[in-house]
């Protein structure tokens, strides 16, 4: 068999193949994030930096936005939730987390990335916090905690009302394009429109 001409190593690096090929690729894109952001993201830098060419690259995404996609989702980590013991404080720290994020330089690629993306649902899904189950996923188990205290409705229960604070917050970043939400509007997001929403009655039976 011949060996593909796409995976030749370059000077001083070892022939790679498969998944090892895919782990250098992944890692040298990642490395390019975090020190240039998506605006310097070429596939040419990040075939020099992982040691072979542009082909390998396309044969495994098909553009720089998906292979960004794929090592954005390499630097991102998962912190455990809050656990204030009331819903105010666990909602306000994971506001605030969330605002750190989206004002340091990782989530200055986050936001790019979205843009690039636009409407192209498929791309979006693969980002981890746009992903339908995966962003309403913590929001409601902070819920489901304040319901078990007796702090929320049961019917609030719901992934469009248990994901209002974040995607409110989003809207300061992505609409407004702010570089980072001053602490008083997470308060505000909190206090005038997340509890009053989940604390509110049940519909009258009839």
């Amino acid at each position: 068999m011949t060996a593909d001409p796409t995976e030749r190593p370059r000077a001083g690096h070892t022939r790679r193949r498969g998944a090892a090929l895919e782990e250098a690729i992944l890692q040298a894109a990642a490395d390019e994030l975090t020190e240039s952001g998506y605006a310097g993201l070429t596939m040419d830098k990040v075939a020099a930096r992982a040691g072979t060419n542009k082909n390998a690259l396309y044969r495994r995404w098909p553009n720089r936005l998906a292979l960004g996609i794929a090592a954005y989702r390499r630097l991102t980590t998962t912190a455990p939730l809050p656990d204030t013991g009331d819903l105010r404080g666990d909602v306000l720290e994971q506001l605030r987390r969330a605002n750190r994020y989206w004002s340091s330089p990782l989530g200055a690629v986050l936001r790019d990335l979205l843009a690039a993306a636009g409407g192209a649902a498929e791309l979006l899904a693969q980002l981890q916090d746009q992903s339908g189950d995966a962003a309403a996923a913590p929001w409601l188990t902070l819920l489901g905690r304040a319901v078990a205290r007796g702090e929320a409705a049961p019917e609030a229960l719901h992934p469009r009302v248990a994901t209002v604070a974040i995607v409110l917050l989003r809207n300061e970043f992505v609409v407004r394009g702010v570089p980072t939400a001053p602490d008083d509007v997470l308060i505000e997001i909190v206090d005038e429109v997340y509890l009053p929403l989940v604390r509110r009655r049940a519909p009258a039976p009839g």
